[in-house]
């Protein structure tokens, strides 16, 4: 498909999500590789998102956010645009990637016209995960391979041993 044809033939829209909510689905067939759209919002620091979740009764980390390379926060909950509708999922066909303090979401395999549009939001919790925060980023992706949370894995310290 042409650049002129993709700019006629919006690659996207939001509707109910059978995974949660609304979600963002293929207006068309996307390419991998393509660029599909710009996550938007208001940057913040990570301390007003902070006072924000706690406000409105949300986790810290609430998938709204999107913490960049400097430290900030887009909240995609305040002047955001469609891409905050954008899904998790644990086998996802998209992916988020920085450039130049701006987010912008890809295609990481062909998509066919009326698929759902998903990335690993790999949230980062550096809190126990107990079991109410894993209920608090309950997956409801539904892979074969889900993982049963949004959170990315903690990582493992290691053991120091006399002999290292």
């Amino acid at each position: 498909m042409s650049k002129a044809s993709k700019e006629i033939h919006p690659a996207f829209e939001v509707h109910n999500s059978p995974v949660h909510g609304n979600g963002v689905f293929a207006r068309r067939p996307i390419e991998a590789g393509e660029r599909i759209v710009e996550y938007q919002g208001r940057r913040i620091e990570w301390d007003e998102a902070t006072e924000r979740a706690e406000r409105s009764g949300q986790p810290v980390n609430y998938t709204l956010f999107f913490t960049l390379a400097d430290g900030r926060v887009i909240d995609g909950g305040d002047q955001g645009n469609d891409a905050r509708f954008i899904n998790h999922s644990c086998e996802p066909n998209c992916e988020a990637y920085e450039e130049d303090g701006r987010v912008f979401i890809h295609a990481l395999r062909d998509i066919d016209k009326g698929e759902e549009l998903a990335y690993n939001y790999a949230l980062i919790y550096d809190g126990r995960h107990t079991a109410a925060i894993k209920k608090a980023f309950e997956c409801r992706c539904g892979a074969p391979s889900c993982s049963g949370v949004m959170l990315a894995p903690k990582k493992r310290s290691r053991k120091k041993t006399a002999d290292a």
